[in-house]
């Protein structure tokens, strides 16, 4: 393979009037091994294969993030030919160098502000991550939803979802934090195991054991970084859930309680109705009804909306 001359992939090509382009794709065996005049991030969402890089070869699985630099060869490759017993899906964000200049003024820290500017000169070599707390994989479908399915201000979305991006990317990459920051960070990743398992049976006694803090510190941390009790941060997240399952399905209540971690539909609709001001029911006619208002706003006339 590396014998054969690689082909050269132009931006140009892939982001057609934009700076930035997001896709996920099966890798097979077709494709041949390259090189690209624009930035890569490659995250791997599904199965596992391998990546030829320059002259190595690297195991590749899920939850893995690779950095390829413009002008480095390259290419992904399945276990076998049958997607369906080994498959490889890589979710690809690519972006040319000028995007980074309109990314610039909205940067403040030093060391980010330095590592961007390595992407964009070609001063940065290779590396591979491990995405621990699903925070990149989060980002990379934001970002391909929003450049599959553009809504408006998409290229503002799509450049402060990449700032976003490079900035866990950037954190990911410092490696070594200094205690506070570690302390910190391990609380975050908390927090994300209990929106991850807020269906489950979660309690402090739990959190306390897989965080190692005891409940006493834990409850302290949960008042300092969130302003509220554990009980309280708990039933946010879970309340949180149940609006986004009453907006966009339509699953009975008993059910979306079960989802939203609820045993018991008669504490789910007391802490529902607190929380909200309505019952489940009222908050699904009155999300059913905004959507409606707006549809049926946009489209009037322009005249006609002006002079509502």
């Amino acid at each position: 393979m590396n014998n054969i001359p690689p082909t050269t992939l132009s931006g140009e090509l892939l982001f057609r009037g934009k700076l930035i382009y997001v896709n996920r794709a099966s890798e097979d065996f077709n494709s041949l091994m390259h090189n690209h005049d624009f930035i890569e991030f490659a995250y791997v969402v599904e199965g596992e294969g391998f990546h030829h890089l320059e002259n190595q070869v690297q195991q590749v699985r899920k939850g893995q993030l690779f950095y390829i630099p413009i002008g480095t060869r390259h290419v992904f490759r399945p276990i076998s030919a049958d997607p369906t017993k080994h498959p490889l899906s890589v979710c690809n964000c690519v972006f040319s160098p000028k995007l980074i200049d309109e990314l610039y003024p909205f940067v403040s820290d030093p060391g980010l502000a330095s590592f961007i500017q390595a992407l964009q000169q070609d001063g940065e070599r290779c590396f591979r991550l491990s995405d621990t707390d699903d925070s990149i994989e989060r980002l990379m479908m934001m970002m391909h939803r929003e450049f599959s399915m553009p809504g408006e201000a998409s290229s503002d979305c799509l450049n402060t979802l990449l700032l976003q991006f490079l900035i866990v990317v950037y954190r990911a990459r410092i490696g070594v934090l200094p205690p506070a920051a570690r302390k910190l960070n391990r609380f975050d990743h908390l927090l994300t195991y209990m929106e991850q398992n807020v269906s489950q049976e979660l309690s402090l006694a739990h959190l306390a054991q897989i965080s190692r803090w005891s409940q006493r510190h834990l409850q302290r941390l949960f008042i300092q970084h969130t302003s509220q009790t554990f009980h309280r941060c708990l039933q946010s997240l879970r309340v949180r859930k149940s609006c986004e399952l009453l907006r966009h399905t339509t699953f009975k209540i008993h059910a979306i309680s079960d989802m939203a971690g609820y045993r018991d539909v008669a504490s789910f609709l007391a802490v529902f109705k607190r929380i909200t001001g309505m019952t489940p029911s009222e908050y699904r006619k009155a999300s059913a009804l905004d959507a409606s208002d707006r549809e049926s706003f946009d489209e009037e006339p322009l005249e006609q909306q002006e002079q509502n």
